[in-house]
C-alpha cells in the first residue's frame, strides 16, 4: 500500500463511541476529520477529538444526525472528500449513499444497490438462496395476512413473523400457537410500519435452541472478498445483543469453514464493498442458516479485531478509496479469545430503564488485554435523545477462561457515578455457570437471568459509600435551607450561616471521586 493517506479529509456522520473510533482510525491514517454535532452534543467527546466540528441541528436525531441534506452540505462546505457513517443513523440508508455520490463525496460503505438489496429481508433471502447460501425454511416473498396464516400452518408452528424492512428485533413475533397467528401478524405489521414505514412481512420456520453466530466479511473493488471468522452473539435481551465474543463457542472446524465460505459467497453475490457482516442462526444439530447481512461496521467489531489483528475500520476506509483489501484469506488466523460487554446508561434493577443525566465520575479499567471504546468522560451528559450505550468494554485472553477472568476484573474496576449502568448485569452474566460452560442459546437471558433484569450481586462497597455520602449531603443542604428560611423570617440575612454551610459542604464533597 502507498504511504499517502486514502483521503485528505473525512466527515464522520455519527456521534458517541463509534464517531470517536472512526476519528482515531482516520488520525492513524493521516486523514483530517470533521465531526458533526447536535445542539446538545456541543461538548461531546467526538467533537473534542475531531480536527473540525460543525453543528448539524437540534437535539432530535431526525433534525440533526439524520438530516442528510445538512450533513452533505457541511461535508461540501468544509472540503471533505468522504463521509463515514459509522453504524446506525445514516449507515444503511441507500438514498443517502446515492446522494453522497451525486455530491461528489465517497460514501465509506457498500454501494447503494447492495444496501437496498440486503435491507429488504425478503430480497436478501432470495439472493442468498440463489447464491447457494443456506436460508431458514420460509417464504421468499412478502405475504398478506391470509397467506401468512396459511403458510405458517403448512410448514408447522412455531414460526417467526418478521418485518421485511429494518432489523434490531422490530416487527418480529414468535408464534407457537395457531390462536396467536392473526394477532401476532397484526402487531408485527403495526410495529414495522411505525419503525420502518413499511408494513411488509414474511414468515420463517422458528429454529429451536438457536445460536446467533455472525461472520465478519470484507470486500473490495478488485474482486477480492475474505472473512475474518465468526463471533458468538447469542447473549441478547429483546433481540438486542449485549455480550459478544470471538471466536464462537463449540465451533467444529468444519462448521467454521463452511460458514466462512458461505459468508464469502454471500459477499460475492452482491458485489460487496467494505466491511460488513453475515448473520446466521446455528441450531442444536450444528446446521446453519442465513439470517441477514448488515451492510456496515458492527457494534461488536472490536472482538474480531482483537483475535485477528486486523483493523476493520481502517481497512474499510482504504477499500472506499479504491485500495485492495491487502491480504488473502490464508493470511488471517485466530489468536486467543475476546469478549465485549456493551455498557449502557440503564438501570438493570428497573427493567433496564434509561438512566440519563450527568456522569459525575468516570474511570474505565485498564491493564493487560483490556480495551474500552467509549464516547463519554467525567462531566459528560447522557442525553435522552440517543441510544444510551456509553461504552464497549473488550477483554482479550489467550483462551476463553482468561478472557472471562479479565472481563470480570475489568467490570469490577469500572467506575461510573451519577447514572445507573448495566455493569452489574454483565457481572451477573459472567458469573453464571451456563455462560461459563459455553452451552447457551439466544434464550439465555430469559431462562437464566431474572426476567426483570434485577441482579443478585451485592452493591459495590464504593458505590454504597458514595450513595450514603450523597444522601448525607442532600439532607444537610435541606437543613441549611430550612435554617436560612427561618432566619430570614426572623429578620436576619442568613449570609453568615449560608457561608459556613457552603464551606462545610465543600469539605464533605472532598472524598467524592
Amino acid at each position: 500500500m502507498s504511504g499517502a493517506p486514502p483521503f485528505r479529509k473525512v466527515l464522520v456522520a455519527n456521534r458517541g463511541e463509534i464517531a470517536v473510533r472512526v476519528i482515531r482510525a482516520c488520525r492513524e491514517l493521516g486523514i483530517r476529520t470533521v465531526a458533526i454535532y447536535s445542539d446538545v452534543d456541543r461538548g461531546a467527546l467526538h467533537v473534542r477529538r475531531a480536527d473540525e466540528a460543525f453543528e448539524c441541528g437540534p437535539a432530535p436525531a431526525a433534525e440533526s444526525y439524520l438530516n442528510a441534506e445538512r450533513v452533505i452540505e457541511i461535508a461540501r462546505d468544509c472540503g471533505a472528500e468522504a463521509i463515514h457513517p459509522g453504524y446506525g443513523f445514516l449507515s444503511e440508508n441507500a438514498d443517502f449513499a446515492r446522494r453522497c455520490a451525486e455530491a461528489g463525496l465517497v460514501f465509506i460503505g457498500p454501494l447503494p444497490e447492495t444496501i437496498e438489496s440486503m435491507g429488504d429481508k425478503v430480497v436478501a433471502r432470495r439472493t442468498m438462496a440463489d447464491a447457494g447460501v443456506p436460508i431458514v425454511p420460509g417464504t421468499t416473498e412478502t405475504l398478506d395476512d391470509a397467506e401468512a396464516v396459511r403458510f405458517s400452518l403448512e410448514i408447522g408452528l412455531p414460526v417467526m413473523v418478521k418485518a421485511s424492512a429494518g432489523g434490531g428485533g422490530k416487527g418480529m413475533r414468535l408464534v407457537r400457537d395457531a390462536s396467536e397467528l392473526e394477532p401476532s401478524i397484526r402487531r408485527a405489521r403495526s410495529e414495522a410500519k411505525s419503525s420502518f414505514g413499511d408494513d411488509s412481512i414474511y414468515v420463517e420456520k422458528f429454529v429451536e435452541e438457536p445460536r446467533h453466530v455472525e461472520i465478519q466479511i470484507l470486500g473490495d473493488t478488485h474482486g477480492n472478498a475474505v472473512h475474518l471468522f465468526e463471533r458468538e452473539c447469542s447473549i441478547q435481551r429483546r433481540h438486542q445483543k449485549v455480550i459478544e465474543e470471538a471466536p464462537a463457542n463449540r465451533m467444529p472446524p468444519e462448521l467454521r469453514a463452511a460458514m466462512g465460505e458461505a459468508a464469502v459467497a454471500a459477499a460475492r453475490a452482491v458485489g460487496y464493498r467494505g466491511a460488513g457482516t453475515c448473520e446466521f442462526l446455528v441450531d442444536k444439530h450444528f446446521d446453519f442458516y442465513f439470517l441477514e447481512m448488515n451492510t456496515r461496521v458492527q457494534v461488536e467489531h472490536p472482538v474480531t479485531e482483537m483475535i485477528t489483528n486486523v483493523d476493520i475500520v481502517k481497512t474499510g476506509i482504504r477499500i472506499a478509496a479504491g485500495e485492495p483489501i491487502g491480504f488473502a484469506q490464508g493470511d488471517v488466523a485466530i489468536s486467543g479469545w475476546a469478549i465485549e460487554c456493551r455498557i449502557y446508561a440503564e438501570d438493570p434493577e428497573r427493567d433496564f430503564r434509561p438512566s440519563p443525566g450527568p456522569i459525575v465520575a468516570y474511570r474505565p479499567p485498564g491493564g493487560p488485554g483490556v480495551r474500552n471504546d467509549s464516547g463519554v468522560f467525567p462531566g459528560a451528559e447522557v442525553s435522552v435523545y440517543y441510544d444510551p450505550m456509553i461504552s464497549k468494554l473488550i477483554a482479550w485472553g489467550r483462551d476463553r477462561d482468561e478472557a472471562i477472568g479479565r472481563m470480570r476484573r475489568a467490570l469490577k474496576e469500572f467506575v461510573v457515578k451519577g447514572i445507573k449502568t448495566s455493569i452489574p448485569f454483565h457481572r451477573v452474566v459472567l458469573e453464571n455457570a451456563k455462560f461459563l460452560s459455553g452451552h447457551f442459546d439466544t434464550s439465555f437471558i430469559e431462562t437464566e437471568i431474572q426476567p426483570s433484569g434485577s441482579t443478585s450481586l451485592p452493591p459495590d462497597p464504593e458505590e454504597r459509600d458514595a450513595a450514603v455520602l450523597l444522601s448525607a449531603i442532600a439532607a444537610f443542604r435541606r437543613d441549611r435551607e430550612r435554617a436560612a428560611r427561618a432566619q430570614a423570617a426572623a429578620g436576619g440575612t442568613g449570609v453568615r450561616s449560608a457561608w459556613k454551610s457552603a464551606g462545610r459542604a465543600r469539605q464533605m464533597r472532598g472524598p467524592l471521586r
